[in-house]
């Protein structure tokens, strides 16, 4: 399948592995890339050696073929990291949570392809303005932090505004998400919660169970109250927060120290007492665990059937 994205990015397939904060290092990252999508390492706040070695255990084991590196802007280490990918030649770079404008020089400078993540048309078009080369137009339906914006609604209407590529994302598990995204004008997809149910994904076996038995009605969002919306997979400690927003017993503050740390907990322990377990509304759909080439292969098999009807 040849888009605009597979073109830009040099890969066969026009799909990016989500960059999900403790989820996404070299394993998972080398796999999709290996499968012919785009792998993303997680920069999030983890320290800039161990980021160092992801990266090159990556490159190692693509052999040139291209991945990327998810600098959340708000993280304490995305001035370290912002240089670290530069060092390391890292070929793509994917942006949440701000506006990665004063680092946007460097990166092209150095070569670096740059995909923010947006969640409006306003930011999707300061981000094509800044030198952007596509945006990820990401709605309410992803896990983790989201906005307010569903993917149907999002996406076209992102399309309309830009001139680069856009790539669709939230709510999107298999060949039918890619077929409608593409329908709506975008040019790839992003895809995390599927892929946290893949062989080579390093969660605990606790959160991948969590995943595949989940029904539609498992995903819920707490931290509103915050100004930071996250869904999650409804379990006890996820449904204790929202019940504590909902009556007010859980400030901001509190709601805060809570949380910190939660989901390492839920990656590296599978602890859910005190665990937050990300996941995309989408969960529902995913009922089996399979290695990255298998889901990958799948979902464009289906995609293309249902595209060249």
């Amino acid at each position: 399948m040849n888009t605009k994205i597979t073109e830009l990015l040099g890969i066969k397939y026009p799909i990016i592995q989500g960059g999900m904060a403790w989820i996404a290092e070299s394993t998972l990252a080398s796999a999709v890339t290996n499968a012919g999508g785009l792998g993303l390492i997680a920069g999030g706040s983890a320290p800039i050696d161990y980021l160092r070695e992801q990266i090159r255990k990556t490159k190692e084991a693509v052999n040139g073929k291209p991945f990327g590196v998810n600098v959340m802007l708000m993280s304490p280490n995305a001035e370290d990291l912002a240089k670290l990918v530069i060092e390391e030649e890292v070929p793509v770079v994917t942006t949440g949570a701000g506006n990665p404008g004063k680092f946007m020089d460097a990166w092209k400078e150095a070569g670096i392809k740059v995909i923010p993540v947006v969640p409006s048309v306003a930011l999707a078009k300061r981000m094509e303005r800044s030198g952007a080369d596509a945006v990820v137009a990401e709605g309410t339906e992803s896990g983790g932090h989201i906005g307010e914006n569903t993917t149907m609604c999002l996406v076209p209407q992102v399309v309309d505004a830009l001139e680069i590529p856009v790539i669709a994302a939230g709510g999107i598990a298999d060949g039918r998400g890619i077929a409608a995204s593409m329908m709506l004008g975008a040019e790839g997809v992003q895809v995390g919660t599927r892929f946290l149910a893949s062989e080579e994904c390093q969660i605990h076996p606790t959160y991948k169970e969590l995943i595949v038995k989940a029904k539609d009605t498992d995903s819920i969002v707490t931290g509103r109250t915050t100004g930071h919306p996250c869904r999650n997979v409804k379990t006890k400690f996820s449904k204790r927060l929202a019940s504590g927003e909902k009556d007010g017993s859980l400030t901001p503050e509190k709601f805060e120290e809570i949380t910190l740390g939660s989901l390492k907990k839920a990656v590296q322990d599978g602890n859910l007492e005190e665990g937050s377990f990300l996941c995309g509304a989408i969960a529902g759909m995913i009922t089996e665990i399979k290695p990255c080439k298998d889901i990958i292969e799948e979902m464009f098999s289906q995609a293309d059937s249902l595209l060249n009807k």
